[in-house]
């Protein structure tokens, strides 16, 4: 059976790190002609992969783009990377979709790692079919594995192949609705054999569970099998598109991309049952009837290119010159790796590159009207920040150009942010983890020559007193001609946590002139900036009831002094001490990771609150706890390494507790060598 689709059709393929997605676009871009020969990974040869960064660290860093032609049908692909610390493109090419590919190795207890890319999938509706990678290293059976994934997966999954197998070796495998049996060869189109007796029972069993899974999805399929009758394969094939397209039911296939065994059994698959652009545009919301649509996919900024942004048209023509989003479009490219080529024109379907729109940006909807806002059509929000660095560039002179190379790089990644700690004086770079602000430190480095250093950043420290006093504070300086002279008596009280700083106007009688009072509350303020530990005073309270004054030589200067006077010499006497910013956490993580995260969270100060399942995620648990906001930086580190890199966690800030003993002294002896040195 062919299926007749007009236009370009779009396959993602996603999958956890190390599963083969970049091997399995080679086999893929081989088996259609467009490669002559495959690269490899390790040796940097691939078509994708090939910035100095993916090149430095030996996987993906960045979608990789490519297309080619298959049996007369075009089609577009998207490699995208499977570090967990860069989902933030993954999430964004696959609203480009027609069909996602999701890569797995075939171990039991690596199943888990494909949840959090299902759920997605899930949530967004998206059709998709999972490829068992590597199945000539798999020790474990395949209905095993199976039922792995199956408990990670919200629908049921339907193995399309059972494997052949000659001794450990898997040589080959059966379709499970043709029933015809193929050997593999290597990165050559399987070859068709009589089925082994060996596995036709397993055939046959896998096979009627294939069916009774599709006919929960069909009443006169479940006919067919309640009244022992053999379905025509063209009802099925034809019940398989119904479902995938409806994200209904996974088609699972095997095979081992390293040596092209399976490739062209998934390919005929993809070509057979892949939703076209106008099925895509219609799950998405997007007219495809109107004369342009398109969805800007992803941003680059590109040596010797600049800014081009990946868009997939949904309905219209798209060529040099015309006028989108309100500006005039510069050069229309498509992307074959890190080969950029000019497109006369893109129809629907096609996934191609608009040259030099500045105006345009990841997540916009692109009409004849113009651009949409960044975020439709319910595009997934920028991941939550889980891991921050301290960064300053090493040539201070490069602090402008700084910012601005920042900016490209949120553009590429929203997933990126920067901010900057007024109280620690620092800027901040925050994302997805350790690995993913190293490779946005390298960006900075080779492609926009601003070199960084980067450091842990500090934590929102502050102080308090314990105790109140009277201080007496007296400003006096003679210096010819007028002098300086202002005279305060304060009370300092400590407050409740969290009510911040109060100051009180007591005077009486013009003790102190009623212009000179707000300029001793600005004397405190600015003190309270910078508490005898180091670190800025909260909640407490100043109460101005005495003075005096000097009809000429006092000023708003001279009490402004006196204020700062008054809490530099009356605060050490109020047993400062140390606050410590305390977060609300709530951890993410599958069920049978949550007693490690107790310990965890032990381990780290922190105090758990409770747990509870995870709101729309089966079998995943959210512990809740207060966590000291130091104890956060490398928090997501562990948590992965714990969780077999798919453990998450959100946080917020709480409350202020104090913090006394070894750390709170090693804290304030950091701060005072910091001030020293600042």
């Amino acid at each position: 059976m062919t299926k007749t689709v007009s236009g370009t059709r779009c396959a993602v393929i996603v999958g956890p790190y190390t599963s083969g997605k970049t091997t399995l676009l080679e086999a893929l871009l081989h088996a259609s002609g467009a490669l002559q020969r495959k690269g490899s990974v390790n040796d940097g040869t691939t078509l994708g992969d090939g910035s100095v960064e993916a090149r430095a660290h030996t996987m993906s860093v960045e979608p990789n783009v490519a297309g080619c032609d298959y049996l007369g049908q075009n089609w577009a692909f998207i490699d995208c990377p499977g570090s967990v610390e860069l989902a933030q493109d993954t999430r964004g090419c696959l609203m480009a979709a027609d069909v996602a590919v999701v890569v797995a190795e075939p171990e039991l207890d690596r199943a888990v790692t494909v949840a959090p890319l299902l759920k997605f999938l899930d949530d967004f509706k998206i059709p998709h079919m999972i490829f068992i990678n590597k199945m000539d290293k798999a020790a474990q059976r395949v209905r095993d594995i199976l039922s792995a994934l199956q408990g990670v997966s919200s629908r049921p999954l339907a193995l399309r192949q059972v494997p052949i197998r000659e001794g450990e070796t898997t040589v080959g495998a059966v379709d499970l609705v043709s029933e015809r049996a193929w050997r593999y060869r290597e990165d050559e189109q399987s070859a068709l054999i009589e089925m082994p007796d060996s596995v036709r029972e397993r055939e046959s069993e896998a096979r009627q569970e294939m069916l009774e899974t599709l006919a929960d999805f069909d009443d006169g399929l479940l006919e067919q099998l309640l009244e022992d009758r053999v379905p025509a394969s063209e009802e099925v094939y034809a019940q398989l598109e119904k479902d995938l397209a409806g994200d209904l039911v996974v088609p699972v296939f095997l095979g081992s991309a390293e040596h092209g065994n399976g490739i062209h059994r998934l390919f005929k698959a993809l070509r057979h049952e892949t939703p076209g652009v106008a099925e895509t545009a219609e799950r998405l919301g997007v007219s495809d009837s109107g004369p342009l649509a398109a969805s800007i996919v992803k941003t680059f900024h590109l040596p010797h290119t600049g800014k081009i942004n990946l868009a997939r048209i949904w309905s219209g023509e798209v060529k040099e010159g015309m006028s989108l989003g309100g500006e005039r479009l510069s050069g229309l490219l498509r992307m074959q790796g890190q080969h950029l080529e000019k497109f006369p024109l893109a129809r629907p379907g096609d996934l191609v590159a608009l040259g030099r729109m500045d105006n345009l940006a990841t997540g916009q909807l692109v009409t004849e009207a113009g651009a949409s806002a960044p975020g439709g059509p319910a595009w997934p929000e920028p991941l939550s920040p889980v891991y921050a660095l301290s960064i300053r560039p090493v040539n201070r002179q490069d602090e402008v150009k700084l910012t601005a190379s920042v900016a490209k790089l949120v553009e590429e990644d929203p997933s990126i942010s920067l901010e900057h700690d007024a109280q620690a004086q620092e800027m901040r770079l925050w994302g997805q983890g350790e690995i993913h602000l190293q490779l946005a430190a390298e960006k900075l480095k080779n492609r926009y020559n601003v070199e960084v250093s980067t450091d842990r950043p500090h934590p929102a420290y502050c102080e308090t007193i314990r105790r109140g006093i009277e201080q007496h504070a007296r400003h006096k300086r003679q210096t010819g001609g007028h002098g300086q002279f202002a005279d305060i008596k304060v009370k300092i009280e400590p407050m409740p946590r969290g009510s911040g700083f109060a100051f009180h106007d007591k005077i009486v009688g013009g003790a102190v002139p009623r212009q000179y009072i707000p300029a001793v509350e600005a004397g405190i303020r600015d003190f309270a900036v910078r508490g005898p530990l180091g670190f800025p005073v909260v909640d407490f309270a100043v109460t101005l009831h005495d003075g005096q004054f000097h009809a000429v030589d006092s000023s708003d200067m001279a009490f402004k002094t006196a204020g700062r006077l008054a809490m530099s010499e009356g605060l050490p006497k109020c047993d400062p001490v140390l606050l410590e910013p305390i977060c609300e956490v709530a951890i993410h993580v599958p069920s049978e990771f949550t007693n490690k995260v107790h310990g965890l969270i032990s381990g780290r100060r922190g105090q758990i609150l409770g747990f509870d399942a995870r709101e729309g995620w089966a079998g995943w648990d959210e512990v809740k706890a207060y966590m000291p906001q130091s104890e956060l930086q490398d928090l997501i580190v562990e948590l992965r390494s714990l969780t077999q890199g798919i453990g998450t966690f959100t946080w917020a800030f709480d409350h202020l507790q104090e913090l006394q003993g070894r750390l709170a002294d090693k804290v304030v002896g950091a701060r005072e060598e910091q001030l020293v040195h600042s």
